[in-house]
Formats: C-alpha cells, structure tokens, sequence
C-alpha cells in the first residue's frame, strides 16, 4: 500500500510544524497550507488521504473549507482547534468532518485517531455485504458517488461518516445497532465520554430524509441501547 498522504491546514507556524514533524516521524508524507488556497493547490496536484485543520484560519475559515473538503470522497478530515465549547465541535460534525480535537492536544492520541481514520479512507472499497448501489423505501445509496437518492431524483453527497453509518444500518435491517457500533464503523475509534459524533450524524442523516413528507421514520432511536433501521432494503 502506498505512504498516505496528510495535509496540515493550519496558519500558526509552530503548530504547522510540529505536526509536520509529528506525522513524518509516523512515516506519512506531509504536506503544508496555511489557507483555502494553499489547500486547494495541493488538493490539485496531489492525492490527499487526511486534512488535519483548524478552524481559525485566514480567508475562507475551517468550517467553509470543510463543506469543500467533504465533497471529495475519500479524504478524512479532523478538526485540530484552540476553539473548545460545543456550538464550534457539532457545527464542525454536522459540515461532516470524522473527528475533532482541542488544543493543547496529546500527540499520541492524535497519531491514533489519524491512523484510524485513514484504515478507513485508504481502504475505501466498502468491502461489506452491500453492492454499490442498495435501495430501500424508494430511496437508493450509491457507493460509486457516495451518495443518497430520494424517491423523486434529488442526490445529497454523503460525508464518509453518514455513507458509512447508512451503509451499517442497511447491512443490518431491524437490528439495534449501538452507539459504540456506529462510531467505531464511522470513525475506527471508541466511544468517548460525552461524545456526540453519533447522534449528530444520525441527525444529518435524519434531515435527508425528511425531504420526503411522506417517508416514515427509517432510523429510530432505542432509548438506553442505540439505534435501529426500521425500513425495508430491496433484494
């Protein structure tokens, strides 16, 4: 398998390296942006795996960037930010970035998460039971596009994190599915204390289909226990 390559989007010079130096010590190949510019010129030239950014950036700021970033299909993307309340961490989930840091951050725990993440970028065939393309209450999930289709034609492009939890819950109809479940095969990591990165995504996911007033509610909540698929996936 070839080097990943990681993209560290960051305007503070010290920070920028010591990621630099972090990642390459790792064995990745690194790249530098200071802006959306700069982001979007590697972004041409090269194939990025994983952008590491903050959100206080000059120019466009992180979360713009971000809903750019999602578009592609499969890079990963961390926010790594000094900004530490919980308006900033669920509008950086819901854009659709896989996970989000505060600074000061623990170096170790960063290299794990980004090494997780890119188990599942890198591997990108969604080696599951599912063909590409599954359909299921007149909607259809495309793997080719990574993207959902509503009964009357509209396409929303998926982040990783939601195609990947759709993708499980399709794979598994009528099941409860646990929290623990969902973020592991949305995230490749545990569940922390607090987290919300699950119930976020169900919520994106959710509003999709809500674009359909005559859809029934296709992912339930199972209070105390998880989540369950209640639609009816098409052989």
């Amino acid at each position: 398998m070839q080097t990943p390559n990681i993209l560290i989007v960051e305007d503070e010079v010290v920070t920028r390296t010591t990621l630099k130096s972090l990642f390459e010590a790792e064995g990745y190949n690194v790249f530098e942006a200071e802006n959306g510019d700069q982001m979007h010129d590697f972004f041409e030239n090269n194939t990025i795996n994983l952008v590491i950014m903050d959100i206080n950036l000059p120019g466009k700021n992180g979360l713009i960037l971000a809903r750019e970033v999602r578009d592609r299909k499969n890079v990963g993307l961390i926010f790594l930010t000094g900004r530490d309340n919980d308006v900033d961490r669920i509008l950086g989930l819901e854009i659709g970035a896989d996970d989000y840091l505060t600074k000061p951050f623990n170096p170790r725990e960063l290299t794990i998460r980004a090494r997780n993440l890119l188990a599942r970028t890198t591997n990108s065939a969604e080696d599951d039971d599912l063909p590409s393309r599954v359909s299921f209450n007149g909607w259809t999930l495309d793997g080719d596009s990574r993207s959902l289709i509503s009964p009357n034609g509209k396409e929303f492009r998926l982040p990783r994190s939601e195609f990947r939890a759709l993708h499980l819950f399709l794979n598994n109809p009528g099941k409860i599915l646990t929290r623990e479940q969902l973020i592991m095969e949305m995230t490749g990591r545990e569940l922390r204390p607090n987290d919300r990165t699950v119930d976020v995504t169900i919520r994106r996911i959710r509003k999709h289909f809500e674009s359909d007033p005559g859809d029934q509610e296709l992912i339930v909540t199972i209070h105390g226990e998880g989540y369950r698929f209640c639609g009816s996936v098409d052989n």
